[in-house]
């Protein structure tokens, strides 16, 4: 029996790999670029599955339309679920689960991100643009001779442990659970003795602005911190507060918060409604890309696939539901 589900938000490249796999999986798949929204739910009508994307917000409004035409399950292409209220949605009687897809995507682009803070990169490549050559006055560092405090140590945070490993350099990792073969230290242990700083944990209520005012000045005036999590970890007011005052060395970030609206979309000759993102883009030793990590072939694949397992399995658990 063939399985109809509704895959909302996709880009043009998911499309082409839901028409590619879901045949193998015998699912029939309706798919729309737009996101799932009030306006458009209808297009899941009688289909319990659907999957979407990250890059939107799915409003309780919709969950609640969601769950009135029918739909049972949602399935997120991401790790994260910052974007939908989990508990408004298991009122309305819809169950949400995350995929998982290669961590190398996300922990090969931490890496990318710590070497280019401090090897002085961006500031390097403007130089370069308009045909200046000379060597910058800061010199580099090499990770050797670094500390790398690593918080969240689940798949995407191991495999960054696991990649530092080749580089020498010492590294701490903070955990409330820890699962891998690391140093644990306390989180303020961290922060006080870490060279570089990187995200890798969910956001949550209990991990909103982790890295908060009090906590940022707990760093090295010469410290980087690197964030391939969600925006949301660190509060952005006191992280460019702590920049523009020198109390810290620099800042790598491929989350941002407040990004929705904004990355993902072509803003060239536009103004930019984000004065927190203009200010941090002003700092010669501030790196930002538009959430990006997690984008390559593999992750892609990985996130497809894994979203039509999803619904095969809930189907599964449910058929005589």
């Amino acid at each position: 029996m063939t399985l109809e589900i509704t895959a909302f938000g996709c880009e043009p490249d998911e499309d082409v790999l839901y028409r590619e796999l879901a045949p193998h999986f015998g699912v029939l798949p309706t798919i729309t670029a737009a996101a799932v929204s009030e306006a458009n739910t209808d297009l899941a009508i009688g289909n319990r599955c659907i999957s979407v994307g990250h890059k939107t917000r799915i409003t309780n409004a919709t969950l609640h339309a969601l769950s009135r035409i029918g739909v049972q399950y949602i399935s997120t292409r991401s790790i994260g679920y910052n974007h939908l209220d989990l508990e408004f949605a298991e009122q309305v009687g819809i169950s949400v689960e995350n995929v998982s897809y290669s961590p190398d995507s996300v922990a090969d682009y931490t890496l990318l991100l710590m070497l280019m803070a401090i090897r002085n990169a961006p500031a390097m490549i403007r130089r370069t643009d308009v045909q200046d050559y000379r060597l910058d006055e800061v010199r580099g560092r090499e990770l050797r001779d670094l500390v790398i405090g690593v918080v969240g140590t689940g798949r995407i945070g191991a495999a960054v442990l696991n990649r530092l490993r080749g580089f020498g350099c010492r590294t701490l990792a903070y955990d409330s659970r820890p699962n891998t073969s690391a140093d644990y230290v306390s989180l303020d242990e961290l922060l006080r003795f870490s060279d570089i700083v990187t995200l890798h944990i969910p956001l949550t209520a209990e991990t909103h602005h982790l890295l908060n005012r009090q906590r940022l000045k707990k760093l090295r005036p010469s410290a980087l911190v690197v964030n391939t999590g969600r925006g949301g970890l660190i509060d952005t007011e006191a992280l460019i507060a702590a920049l523009e005052d020198g109390r810290l060395g620099g800042a790598a970030l491929d989350v941002v918060e407040g990004e929705e609206g904004i990355f993902y979309a072509d803003h060239r000759g536009k103004a930019i409604d984000s004065e927190p993102l203009q200010r941090l883009q002003r700092l010669p030793n501030v790196l930002i890309s538009p959430h990006t990590a997690y984008y390559t072939d593999r992750a892609l694949s990985d996130t497809v696939e894994n979203s039509l397992v999803n619904c095969l399995k809930f189907e599964s658990r449910n058929q005589y539901a």
